[in-house]
């Protein structure tokens, strides 16, 4: 399978959509937090998502997955959760991880294992939890792991 990465185009807008609402919600439920959710209109007004570079993966002229950063941030990261674990994620990620500088920084909800074990499989190392409330829906209380990459 041969992953495509490039820049956001407005066209892949509704993919992006469709694909945050999915993955969104499965990492809220990991999180408990499955009332917090907020669909990715919504969302992406609130949290500021085109201040970030924004790129996509597409396999087969379908968006995959998508990825916002802007360094030392990697702020958004999701994939359809049809296709989880096909390296979508870790190939977006090496696309950003490119254009970041050591000391890039990831946020994770507490109780998302899966993704906390995808940035420690990238040199990613836990630098602290910390609690506040949740960017864009802030009648929500979460605790997050930080994360921080040294060398890229």
């Amino acid at each position: 399978m041969t992953i495509k990465i490039r820049h956001f185009r407005q066209s892949d807008y509704d993919a992006l959509c469709r694909i945050h609402d999915a993955a969104r919600m499965i990492e809220l439920e990991l999180a408990g937090l499955t009332a917090a959710f907020l669909p990715m209109e919504v969302a992406a007004e609130r949290e500021s998502f085109f201040d970030y570079e924004v790129a996509v993966a597409e396999y087969d002229n379908e968006v995959r997955g998508f990825i916002a950063y802007e360094p030392p941030e990697l702020a958004w990261l999701y994939v359809d959760p049809r296709f989880h674990r096909e390296g979508i994620g870790r190939a977006l990620a090496a696309y950003a991880l490119e254009r970041c500088e050591p000391g890039v920084f990831v946020e994770v909800l507490m109780g998302n294992a899966p993704a906390v074990s995808f940035y420690r499989s990238l040199g990613f190392e836990i630098q602290e939890t910390a609690k506040g409330v949740m960017p864009g829906n802030e009648r929500f209380r979460v605790e997050a792991v930080r994360l921080r990459r040294e060398v890229v």
